[in-house]
């Protein structure tokens, strides 16, 4: 929607400039509010495809009163590297 002058404004570009620096401000806006929802919707996208990919790595409960699948306490490189913290705890106080 572009905006064009009629015959009755004449040619005087101090009352048509401000009406015309509107219109691009709105565009502009409208755009970013585009890119914004658009953005919104993959962040979106992406929580939910990171929390199915952690409740599939969560192994399967042998309890069936749980209908909630319960997330993994820590990442695995995470739990990883605690698992060697407690290890290497235990190692010092053997000695």
């Amino acid at each position: 929607m572009t905006f064009t002058a009629c015959g009755c404004m004449g040619d005087d570009a101090g009352t048509i400039a401000p009406v015309m620096q509107a219109q691009v401000r709105l565009r502009t806006a409208w755009d970013a509010r585009r890119r914004y929802r658009l953005r919104q919707v993959r962040l979106a996208r992406r929580a939910q495809e990171r929390e199915a990919r952690r409740l599939a790595a969560v192994p399967a409960s042998t309890d069936t009163a749980s209908s909630v699948p319960e997330r993994p306490a820590l990442p695995a490189s995470a739990a990883a590297i605690l698992a060697r913290a407690k290890a290497k705890a235990a190692d010092r106080s053997k000695r």
